[in-house]
């Protein structure tokens, strides 16, 4: 197709769409094309899951390493290795010191500076391809299981809305921290 021929088909195209949308009295006055309807506050409750760096937002559950461990064999390990090493996908352990060097290992506990981010990461997100099919219990079990094979946190510790955001990321002062308004 020849760019004047593209060009053809774009007006044609807005001319449909200005034929089929009359000007009236009320449509002059919208606001909207009168898609869809106003969402309500449970759907945007269901998706509003965002969990701030300070822990704001983790939810109720719990979850340890040791239970981590199975889940992660289960749900993980076919993707990011038996323990987290990486293969097919991206690593989730190791890297520690590397960040500084010509070949950094970017990891969750090389780089990522928040545990919080982990949670929210993982319960958005994983696993593939049935993201947000996760418990809380098994997400904290995941992100403790993960920390701990970073050996960021201890096999027996506890992960949940207190704990989580306490651990101190091995990167967490390699970041300049984004303050909105300020």
């Amino acid at each position: 197709m020849r760019m004047r021929d593209g060009l053809a088909c774009l007006l044609c195209l807005l001319a449909a769409l200005a034929l089929a949308c009359p000007i009236t009295s009320s449509c002059a006055r919208a606001q909207s094309p009168d898609l869809g309807r106003v969402a309500t506050p449970d759907e945007i409750a269901a998706w509003d899951i965002s969990i701030d760096p300070s822990g704001a937002g983790l939810p109720a559950g719990s979850g340890s390493a040791r239970t981590g461990a199975a889940i992660f064999a289960a749900k993980c390990a076919a993707c990011h290795g038996e323990t987290g090493g990486g293969k097919p996908n991206d690593a989730l352990v190791g890297g520690q010191g590397s960040i500084a060097t010509d070949k950094p290992v970017k990891t969750v506990g090389s780089y990522w500076p928040y545990a919080t981010t982990l949670f929210d990461y993982i319960r958005r997100a994983m696993p593939l391809p049935q993201s947000k099919s996760l418990t809380n219990e098994e997400v904290y079990a995941l992100a403790a299981y993960i920390l701990a094979q970073n050996r960021i946190i201890g096999e027996d510790d506890v992960m949940d809305a207190r704990t989580l955001p306490q651990v101190k990321m091995p990167n967490r002062d390699g970041f300049v921290r984004f303050e909105r308004g300020k």
